[in-house]
Order: structure tokens, then sequence, then C-alpha cells
């Protein structure tokens, strides 16, 4: 018997996914602020689900990876461990002088600073110098190192963040501070920027490593305390954790930086999307998360997602390269409000799973996007989660009358109206800023809709971005999870190597060999089969007098001499396909200034043959009163349960799942794929 198991903890809810011999059994429950209860109710889900106890079911797992929050959580709250910062003498206001303190509007009357990670009394400066070349200028000393170290954990530090200048050309002198560290100081965590990220940019290695050890302290307090439960309960298979670039590490790798982790749920959606699309034969996919707490979008295109290359976390710019996710505060928690202009608003806050929306009857009561939907009828108080959670209609009427209504002089009803409407206009455009605003047109995807709450809201957003056709998994409200499991093993080895045409290619390829044996030793750690290897060389080139780079990938092998032509051309297409046809800058020499090997480890996981098969469910028809959204009307409109026992129906309808309901609207059909998906086609507005 093969068990494999995803994990996907969210703001709101906690998801689980079993695979077990070739069927999918699925779970959620509500998520803790210890992160750890929520999982382990989830699993208790799985567990009952699969028919095993407790000492069948944790020794069977032979694959468990999770996706969580618990950095994404520290970043958005800024809720960091206390850290002190090492850094070169002379610059200890590298942070505070930033890229400016104006935003991306360029508005004058908008002088923010960026948030802080580090206070400025925990910066310490270290008597040392390492000039662009390499070459030590003014040597590091034993006793500068033991007097930083001692003033920075006088300020009470709980973690160490070093980021000397020139770091990532010679690693000596922060080698030494961390060899200190571990001698005279083994209990605290330290992070290293040249052994997190040895790349040019020295504010944003920085930040980067300035979050790395701000984060370590909490993400092994809570990782600790998984760990011992799990293994209490009987669990012998490692933990995996998927990362922000895509793939998943060990613990044991993330906890060398945990910043890694960061968005680590919503990139398991979108591993499951891109494999969904495969599976379809949809070579252009949006996909659309939508949970308890925010909407995450993401354009897949030709089976790649795309990634980002210094990433902004927490607002502010870190040297990470991320999955492409657009995300923004609007879930079925967002709460509801009236603006000092008298404006209707939609989050970014949420109500979070504890007191939750009003209709949880938990002691919230501020409106959320979930009591619109109750109020319009397209929630069964009675069936929420397959009817073990009850809602509570009058307790979200009342909500929506006192904070929406009221103050707008509205119905009740129009006031729920005009949450839905708001919220699906304000993830709308999140959808059109990862296809419009990148010249994509978006009436050429096929929107997958997954998450808890986007069954509700899918068929409205693909109406108002101009998507025709879009899939709502069969497992959406736990689809993240199920996408974790089918991600590979992904190690990302980079080095600032600045390098030009004019230069030896053995030069280059010199680098690139150093690179891949840091990932061949990564593959043997990790335990990865050498038929399930694979590696990619890429590069981060600019034409020379350009500030920012575009990453181009090389042709695998040996870097030669007859190579370049070919290098040059990859990459002018690449800056085309980035910023437009005739936009490269030919007439100019080109810089490539980072090199990257990506190694990826192929998972072997188990296929699901099929959600559910339809001769295993029984129709049931039920009737319903909706407001439709999409015209404002009050209908009446079939409810259907065990769809897959009917496999087709035209809107406006429900569809009623266990763990999610999918609304379809007027002049809309929705039919059963092969696999047991809801595949929905709307009327063109062509």
């Amino acid at each position: 018997m093969a068990l494999h198991v995803g994990i996907d903890v969210g703001g709101t809810f906690t998801d689980a996914v079993a695979v077990l011999d070739d069927r999918a059994v699925r779970g959620k429950a509500f998520s803790t602020k210890d992160v750890t209860t929520g999982i382990l109710g989830a699993l208790a889900v799985l567990q009952e689900r699969a028919g095993m106890s407790e000492e069948e079911f944790y020794p069977a797992v032979d694959r468990f990876v999770l996706g969580n929050t618990i950095v994404t959580n520290a970043v958005d709250e800024q809720k960091y461990a206390t850290v002190a910062l090492l850094t070169t003498q002379g610059f200890r206001d590298t942070m505070r002088i930033a890229r400016s303190a104006r935003t991306d509007e360029r508005d004058p009357h908008k002088m923010l600073s960026p948030p802080d990670i580090v206070e400025r009394s925990r910066v310490i400066e270290v008597a040392e110098r390492v000039d662009a070349h390499g070459d030590v200028l003014v040597p590091l000393r034993e006793e500068a190192i033991a007097a930083a170290v001692d003033a920075a954990l006088a300020t009470g530090a709980e973690a160490v963040a070093v980021c000397l200048l020139w770091s990532f050309r010679n690693p000596a002198h922060e080698q030494a501070i961390g060899r200190y560290l571990r001698e005279h100081h083994p209990d605290v965590p330290f992070t290293l920027s040249s052994s997190l990220t040895p790349v040019y940019r020295e504010y944003e290695r920085m930040v980067t490593t300035a979050l790395d050890a701000a984060v370590k302290p909490l993400v092994a307090s809570h990782f600790d305390h998984l760990a011992e439960e799990l293994r209490a309960r009987g669990l012998r298979t490692r933990v995996q954790i998927m990362q922000v670039h895509g793939g998943f590490l060990s613990v044991e790798e993330t906890s060398k930086a945990p910043i890694s982790m960061f968005n680590s749920g919503p990139v398991g959606g979108v591993t499951g999307a891109r494999l969904l699309g495969q599976q379809l034969g949809r070579r252009r996919v949006l996909t659309a998360d939508m949970g308890g707490t925010s909407l995450d979008a993401a354009a897949i295109m030709d089976d790649e997602f795309r990634l980002l290359a210094r990433a902004e976390i927490g607002g502010l710019p870190t040297s990470l390269t991320v999955v492409d996710i657009e995300t923004i505060g609007a879930g079925g928690g967002s709460a509801a409000w009236v603006d000092g202009r008298g404006l209707l608003r939609v989050g970014p806050h949420s109500t979070g799973s504890t007191p939750g929306p009003a209709c949880y009857g938990k002691g919230g009561t501020r409106p959320a996007v979930t009591d619109a939907a109750l109020v319009l009828g397209l929630i069964n108080p009675a069936y929420y989660l397959g009817g073990t959670v009850e809602l509570y209609e009058d307790l979200a009427r009342e909500a929506l009358r006192e904070h929406v209504a009221e103050p707008l002089g509205l119905t009740e009803d129009a006031a729920a109206e005009g949450v839905y409407r708001l919220a699906t206009s304000q993830m709308a455009n999140a959808l059109r800023k990862i296809t419009v605003n990148r010249g994509h047109d978006p009436r050429e995807f096929t929107l997958v809709g997954f998450g808890g709450a986007c069954g509700l809201f899918a068929a409205s957003i693909a109406a108002e971005i101009g998507v025709t056709e879009l899939v709502i998994p069969r497992n959406a409200a736990v689809f993240s999870a199920y996408g974790l499991m089918h991600a590979d093993s992904v190690y990302s080895a980079v080095q600032t190597s600045p390098w030009t045409m004019q230069q030896p290619a053995a030069d280059l390829d010199r680098e690139f060999q150093a690179l891949e044996q840091r990932a061949q030793a990564w593959f043997e750690t990790e335990g990865i089969p050498e038929d399930r290897r694979e590696l990619y060389r890429e590069a981060d080139m600019k034409f020379v007098g350009q500030i920012f780079e575009v990453t181009t990938r090389l042709k695998s092998g040996t870097f030669t001499e007859a190579d370049k032509d070919e290098l040059r051309a990859r990459f002018i297409a690449d800056y085309e396909t980035e910023f437009g046809a005739g936009t490269a800058w030919t007439e100019t020499d080109i810089l490539l200034v980072n090199s990257r090997v990506r190694a990826v480890g192929r998972s072997d996981v188990q296929q699901v043959r099929r959600i559910a098969e339809a001769g295993e469910e029984s129709h049931e028809l039920l009737r319903r009163t909706i407001l439709e959204p999409a015209t404002g009307a009050r209908t009446e409109v079939d409810v259907h349960r065990g769809f897959a026992a009917l496999a087709r129906a035209k809107g406006p309808c429900l569809l009623e799942e266990p763990d999610t309901t999918v609304y379809v609207p007027t002049g809309a059909t929705v039919e059963l794929t092969e696999a047991g998906h809801f595949l929905i086609r709307l009327e063109s507005s062509l």
C-alpha cells in the first residue's frame, strides 16, 4: 500500500489530501495559531476517511509534503524574532537608505520608509573590508569578531544576520564570523549572506539575509513541535517543505534558509494547475486560488509558470527567485466595510478562522464575503463543509445591515450583492495584472479556480475578464494540498560571475561546473536516484548600461565558443518576450551577471485515476431561491448533489460538494471531465 499526504496550511483552513492506492481522500480543519494543532486536526479527518486507525495511518505514510504560512504570516504581520545585523564598517544605514523612500508610483508626496526588520540600534559595524575583486583591504581579526558578536547579543538579539560588503566575491570574512558563532554561541541561529544568496546588489542581499535570520527562531519552534507530535504518532518518513521557487526541500535543508518558505502553500496550487492543464491539453492556464484570507493568481504558459527574480516580500525587494503569484486580500473571510469617504470596501484584512465571519457564530460581528454569499443564497447554511459547520444567516444579515447597508442606505440584499460584485471585481483585476498588463489576452486562457471559496466566484471572475472556459477541480477545496504532492525537489545554486561575449567561453563554463558540483552534492544528500535527476543552466543577463536582468536558459552540456551566438539569440528572444518585439538594444554589448544551476529531482507520485466514479454517487436534485449576482434578480435554481451521476447541466444552478459550492450562471453549461472535474463554458461576450 502506497500512502502519500499533502498538507496546505492557510490563513483560515488547513487542507489535507491523501492519495491511497490511486484514490484521493481529502480533509479540512480550521487553522490554528500554533500551526501544529490545525495540521493534526486535518490529518485526523484524513485518517478517519481513509478508514484507518492512528496506529495504522502514520506509519503507512511514505511521502509527506507541507505548504505552510508560518513565514508568510510573520512577514505580512511584521512579527519577527529580534535580530541583529553585522555589516561592514561604514555601511550601517544601507537598509534605511534603501532604494530611496519613494514608492513605485513615484509620488513625491508618498515618502514612506521601508518596513523595519532590524532596529538601527541592533545594526553592528565590523572592522573589515573586501573590495569588488574580492581582495582583502582590511583584515578581519578575531577580537573584532568577538566585539561585534558581543555587541549584537547585548541588544537582546535572538538571531544574527551577517552581510558584509562584496562577500559574494570573497566569503572568507563572513565564514569566519559563522565559525565563531558556532563555536562560542551554538544556540544562536544566524544567516550568512554569502551562503544564502551570493549575488550582487548589497541592499537586496542584506534584506534577504535579515528576513531569513528574523524568521529562523519562529520556524524552528513550530517545526520542533510538529516533528515531535508526528514522531509520537508513528510518522517515519521525512517531512518535505514546499519552497517559494516551485519545488520542495527536506525540513533539514529548509531550516538552513526558511525565508524560502514564503508563500509556499499557493505555489502548490500553481503546481497542481499545471498538471491539470497538461491532463486537459490546455497550454495556457490562469489560476485563481481563493481561500478564507486571500486570492492568489498566476499564469501558466506552455506548461511553465513564470519565475520572478528579485521578488518583493513584505514590501521589500529581495534577491530571491519566486513563482510569480499575484496576491490580494480577497477571500471568504475578507471583511466588508465602509471607509471614511462613504465607499464600500472589501479586504484586505480578514476575519480569519476565529472569530471568523459573523455567520460562524463564534462572536464575530464584522461582515465578510462569506456572509454576503450566504445572504445571496449561494451557500446552504445547513451544508457548509458537508454539514459539519452550521452557519447563521440571521447573524450575517445583522452584520451586513449594521456595517454596510445602513451606512450606505441600502437593503441587506443590495449590500450583499455589492460585497459580492466588489470582491469579484478586485479578483478580476488581479488576473488582469498577470495577463493584460503583461501583453497577454485573457480570452486565450482557461481559468482553473480552486480553494474552498472560489467555486462561488470563478464564473463571475471569468466573465469579467472575458474567459469563456473554466475548470473547477473536484478536489478544489484542498487543491493546493493535492498540488504539493506533485511538485519536484528543486535546489538552486547561484553565483554572481560577470562575463561578456568578449571573454573566453571556458571561463563561463568553469563557473557552471562549480555550481553543478554543488547541485550534485545536494542530489546525494537528498538521496535522489540518478534516473530522476535533471540539471538546468540559467543566466541573468542584460544589455550593458541597463539596471536589471532577464533570465535566459542555456543549452545543456559544455559551453563553447560556438555557443555564444546561440546564447545571444536566446537572450534577445527572452528580452523581447518580456518587454515587447523590437525593444532589444541589440547595438550594445551583453553582460551576463549571475550564473545559476537549477537541480530538479523529479517526483515519483501516484496518479489519481479519478476523484470519484459516477457509479459511486447518486444524484440528488434540490431547489433554492438565490439572488443571482450576474443578473441581480431573485431566481429559483437547481441545486445538484452527487453531480457525477448527472454529468451535465445548464445554468443557473449550484453544485454542492461536501467542502465547496460551485455557482454556474445563466447561459453557462457545466459538465464532468473524464477525470471527474467540473468544466464550465460561458457564453462569449463577442
